[in-house]
């Protein structure tokens, strides 16, 4: 597993915060080998973390309250967004009780735009092993959605009115984004190319060709822990 090494650099211009990104933990769907990616499903309780991606969860926060506080970032600048899932909401829960961040509070936000890619009714609950007929789609076309789901394009753009909002919403907080594979390589594509041109959020869809497709990150090989994005 890979941590986020060294200090958080200072937020370009363009934004008001620092921001990083977390994976969730090992999930029952991810034990199970299924493909869980409607909002209907997700929530369900039945769907969330494995015991391991309990632990997983426990050891992001422990990495991420070790770096606030090298950085000297205060526990009460700490936003956590997170994807309604319940697999998210739960490593979302674990992370803000080892930060000290109470998450019934106004610190601690559900934002559905950070939900799971939904990869349409052809492939719900089916085997994980049909994401490749969802990367060969995306690698041919982003704008092309599987049928029923959604594309590259559509994700880019509710995670471009994320980073929107919570630039506006927050000033001088480490806010820290709580999702899955497939929408946190999106959103790091989103986050390049606002980093370079602001107006960037306003069209992302349009832009979401020039970055590679994304590949989902089955075994939270390198976003288990936080890792600092600007």
């Amino acid at each position: 597993m890979e941590g986020s090494t060294g200090n958080s650099p200072a937020p370009p211009p363009a934004f008001r915060n620092r921001y990083w990104i977390l994976r969730h933990g090992r999930s029952v769907p991810n034990e199970r080998g299924l493909i869980v990616s409607s909002l209907e499903n997700g929530t369900k309780p039945e769907f969330g973390l494995a015991p391991q991606g309990v632990e997983q969860a426990r050891s992001a926060g422990e990495s991420l309250r070790k770096e606030l506080e090298e950085m000297g970032v205060p526990v009460d600048s700490v936003k956590i967004c997170y994807s309604p899932f319940s697999r998210t909401t739960e490593t979302a829960r674990v992370v803000a009780g080892v930060l000290g961040v109470p998450f019934e509070g106004p610190s601690c936000k559900a934002t559905v735009e950070l939900r799971e890619r939904y990869f349409g009714p052809s492939y719900e609950l089916l085997s994980h092993e049909k994401y490749a007929e969802v990367w060969a789609i995306d690698e041919a076309d982003p704008f092309l959605a599987p049928e029923g789901g959604e594309s590259v394009a559509d994700v880019a753009s509710r995670l471009a009115g994320v980073l929107s909002s919570a630039d506006v919403e927050f000033h001088g907080s480490a806010v820290l984004i709580v999702s899955h594979g497939d929408p946190l390589q999106i959103f790091q594509a989103v986050l390049s190319g606002a980093k370079e041109n602001p107006s960037f959020l306003d069209d992302a869809s349009d832009h979401c060709g020039e970055s590679i497709a994304p590949r989902m990150i089955e075994n939270c090989c390198s976003m288990l822990l936080p890792r600092p994005l600007c």
